[in-house]
């Protein structure tokens, strides 16, 4: 039996805390006692709760936000640390965490992320290469040419959430090229 994925939320709104605890309650998730701000000792909280992801609300962090962000993640540096973002954050220190989780993702979407980000994901031997049905998605868009901020406004999702997707997308192809990525989706019969 596979472990569970030990997941910490930081996030002060009770119906978003509650609506993640419904999306992640299976056999996979361990959802750990959470937190609805940062208390100035987390970075000594951290290594005795063991969250494998750090699902946090960005604006939680007090400033300098990056400087706490940093002695967050050397607390427990395996640990994954998603953004969970549903208003203006900047976008400087979107780029410090591991994935950024729009609070208007899919259900079956929220759960890959937590996967991706979670250090048994760089620990499986055999990795998966196949595109999701989002990553299709997304890669059909691309070989059609549209940016990053059209593929988000078509699909609802946000900008963050494309550019994710297109990084697993070449990770997963090893496709860098806009024009490869369009044969290879010629190839694939997927336009």
């Amino acid at each position: 039996m596979k472990p569970k994925i030990n997941v910490l939320i930081a996030e002060p709104s009770d119906i978003i805390r509650e609506g993640l605890a419904t999306i992640l309650g299976s056999d996979e998730f361990a959802l750990l006692a959470p937190m609805r701000d940062i208390p100035a000792d987390i970075d000594l909280r951290i290594p005795h709760l063991q969250p494998d992801v750090l699902l946090l609300n960005p604006t939680l962090l007090h400033s300098p936000a990056k400087m706490q962000l940093a002695s967050i993640c050397q607390a427990r540096p395996q640990m994954g640390v998603v953004a969970l973002v549903y208003q203006y954050v900047e976008p400087q220190l979107l780029q410090s965490f591991k994935a950024v989780l729009d609070i208007r993702e899919q259900a079956s979407h929220v759960a890959q992320i937590l996967r991706d980000s979670s250090p048994m994901h760089d620990e499986s031997p055999e990795e998966n290469y196949d595109l999701s049905e989002r990553e299709n998605e997304v890669l059909v868009l691309v070989a059609k040419g549209l940016s990053s901020k059209e593929i988000a406004d078509q699909l609802c999702i946000s900008i963050h959430t494309v550019n994710t997707h297109r990084k697993n997308i070449t990770h997963k192809t090893g496709i860098k090229s806009v024009a490869g990525l369009a044969v290879y989706a010629m190839l694939h019969n997927l336009v």
